[in-house]
């Protein structure tokens, strides 16, 4: 059966950091300046996503011995959900794409986000079930190559019957390079070209036709 991999921010919800950091501050009391300054720009976030600290504790720990601000698990959530805005056309394609094979989420995020999945996005949780592959689980990021390997082994798929959607042809380009079938989901004037992801899977469900 196909497997039909998808990225999560910019692609199945629209991310917005510009929202995210602000109410950061507010919750934490520190400058969005400090936070951004320690925890982004000093490579915090991404380390994160490639496994560091793979509990939310261990994530909220470091975030507080780095920035020197005390962050609830209920407010990195909150924060988080103010960022993001699911995109219904890229949801109705998750759905879709569910009804020709296997789906799963595959995303750059940290162990918040992976905990946190069902109550961010009960949507993309009630289509893709158990489904779901952090990098912070997995222990590397996009667009290393090997993240692909690993997902693929996890589901015990071939490179040939799998599908990967995301907003970055980094990405994109990631999963090529293992044998992935990939769509680059791009933006016009800041609108996500949906309708060219919906094509792009019919497209790959019919390729042996």
């Amino acid at each position: 059966m196909d497997l039909y991999f998808f990225d999560f921010d910019k692609t199945l919800y629209a991310y917005d950091f510009r929202k995210r950091l602000p109410a950061l501050s507010r919750f934490t009391g520190a400058s969005q300046y400090h936070l951004a300054k320690t925890w982004w720009a000093g490579g915090f976030e991404r380390r994160a996503e490639a496994g560091e600290w793979r509990t939310s504790e261990e994530y909220l720990a470091e975030f507080e011995r780095v920035t020197g601000a005390h962050l609830t698990l209920q407010d990195w959530r909150g924060a988080r959900a103010l960022a993001s805005t699911p995109i219904p056309e890229s949801l109705d394609a998750l759905a879709h794409a569910s009804t020709l094979g296997t789906v799963s989420l595959l995303s750059n995020n940290p162990s918040p986000f992976a905990e946190s999945l069902p109550v961010l996005a009960p949507d993309v949780t009630a289509i893709v079930g158990e489904n779901r592959l952090v990098s912070c689980q997995l222990g590397i990021r996009k667009p290393d190559p090997e993240i692909y390997r690993l997902a693929l082994a996890h589901y015990g798929a071939r490179a040939e019957d799998s599908f990967f959607a995301d907003d970055s042809a980094e990405n994109i380009a990631g999963a090529a390079s293992v044998g992935i079938t990939g769509h680059h989901l791009r933006y016009v004037d800041g609108v996500p070209q949906v309708g060219e992801l919906r094509e792009a899977i019919e497209r790959f469900a019919d390729r042996k036709n």
